[in-house]
Formats: structure tokens, C-alpha cells, sequence
């Protein structure tokens, strides 16, 4: 049996009381949500298309509205340029269903 932790404990962890997320951001969807795995990653939809940055913006704020917390505790660690990124959000005051449960090895 495989155990679902090693992946869980990739895509999404505590440092301290910092949350750190590893995210595929799909850009210029219909519409931000947190979708839910794909493979090693959470998977975020966001509505701001892929241009000049405007999509990390667009991420940070709507994380920061997830997590209850403001925009300047969040930063992209990795993956400015890509669609694979890794996340720290400080102190969230909420987390989440999709990553909770992940930090919970469900």
C-alpha cells in the first residue's frame, strides 16, 4: 500500500506559521476556485490571463481572500514564470477545504 502522505507532504505543508503550497495555476479561466489535486499540486483556476504578471497578482489576491489574510504575507517562492509554483502564505487565518484536507492526509 502507498502511502498518500509522501504527496501530500509535497503539495502542501507547515514552516513555522507559514503555509507553503504547491500550486498549477491554470490562467484565464471563467471564473478563480481551487480545484483540487493534480498530481503533486493543488489546482487553482484564476480568471487573469497570462500577461505581464497580471496572473501572479491575480493568485496572491485570491489566495490572500481564501486565506483570510493580507496580500503582502503572501509570495511566490518558485515559479514566477510558469505554471508550477510553490507558495508561502504567513499566518493564514483560514485554510481552505481543499488544502485542510490535504494537511490532513485525506
Amino acid at each position: 500500500m502507498t502511502s498518500p502522505t509522501s504527496t501530500q507532504a509535497a503539495t502542501a505543508s507547515w514552516q513555522g506559521d507559514a503555509l507553503v503550497i504547491n500550486v498549477q495555476v491554470q490562467p484565464g479561466a471563467a471564473r478563480d476556485e481551487i480545484v483540487g489535486l493534480h498530481g503533486d499540486r493543488i489546482k487553482i483556476r484564476i480568471a487573469a490571463p497570462p500577461v505581464d504578471g497580471r496572473a501572479n497578482e491575480h493568485l496572491i489576491g485570491f489566495l490572500a481572500a481564501c486565506c483570510g489574510t493580507r496580500r503582502a504575507a503572501i509570495t511566490i517562492q518558485r515559479g514566477l514564470t510558469g505554471r508550477a509554483k510553490t507558495v508561502r502564505i504567513v499566518a493564514p487565518t483560514t485554510i481552505p477545504a481543499v488544502i485542510a484536507d490535504v494537511l490532513a492526509g485525506s
